[in-house]
């Protein structure tokens, strides 16, 4: 899978900062940003750069390289011109846009209409030296990352793992909870909504339309047109009326 494994690759120095892809200019200035606002916010954000560093070298190494992990049954192949053309744009993007939009200061003219004029930062560091230590730090989870997975034979079975780990990979098991304490009640209420209104709400509906529908029929059979037709519906009212004084006046 090439151009799956060239432009992941590619999003991958990207993602962790390594210049000159689009991600070092950006995160080089977030980090910037963090320590002229407060030191330990800066460091925590430099960590957080050698932990993204760390387990983005896990995915491209145990997705790439090493002993296949699936069955098989599966053929794992190439995407289609739908999938590859995005992602081969997108990874152009991610190697030259970084430094289009920050020499000149392109984004920042660009934006400050909306966000206003850049704020002028103290830095008690040097940045030169600030941007040696994010790429030293991230060379780091480069490295760690490399020695846990490539040094040493990774099994092609995942460890079972801690408590922790089994519900992490469940995503702490909120699909589940969401699923059992939202999910399922609203299915079943849409359910018993769906047969009451066919049931019942239309039941009522389609019954009385009917009853009136069907009585209708059977009364305009009565009118006939005809002088006879009437005499004799006369004749039988007034018999039955004749019989119910009788029975009447007899109890």
């Amino acid at each position: 899978m090439p151009a799956t494994f060239v432009t992941f690759l590619i999003g991958y120095l990207a993602i962790i900062g390594i210049p000159p892809f689009a991600g070092f200019f950006s995160k080089d200035k977030i980090i910037e940003a963090a320590f002229a606002d407060n030191v330990w916010l800066g460091t925590f954000a430099i960590l957080g750069a050698g932990i993204t560093a760390f387990y983005m070298t896990r995915v491209v190494i145990m997705t790439f390289f090493g002993d296949r992990r699936w069955s098989d049954d599966a053929h794992p192949h190439e995407s289609p011109g739908s999938m590859t053309i995005p992602m081969v744009l997108l990874s152009i993007g991610s190697v030259v846009l970084g430094f289009v939009l920050w020499s000149g200061n392109r984004i920042v003219d660009w934006l400050e209409p909306v966000v206003g004029p850049e704020d002028e930062q103290h830095l008690d560091i040097e940045p030169l030296a600030l941007t040696a230590i994010i790429l030293t730090v991230t060379l780091i989870g480069v490295a760690i990352a490399y020695a846990l997975y490539v040094r040493r034979p990774v099994s092609v079975q995942a460890p079972v793992g801690s408590v922790l780990t089994r519900a992490a990979r469940q995503d702490f098991y909120q699909d589940a909870v969401n699923e059992s304490v939202a999910m399922r009640p609203g299915q079943y209420l849409t359910r018993f909504l769906v047969f009451f209104d066919n049931r019942v709400v239309d039941g009522v509906v389609n019954g009385t339309a009917a009853m009136f529908g069907g009585g209708s029929a059977r009364l305009r059979r009565w009118q006939t047109g005809f002088v006879r037709t009437y005499a004799l519906s006369m004749l039988a009212g007034a018999v039955l009326v004749v019989g119910i004084l009788i029975l009447v006046a007899m109890s």
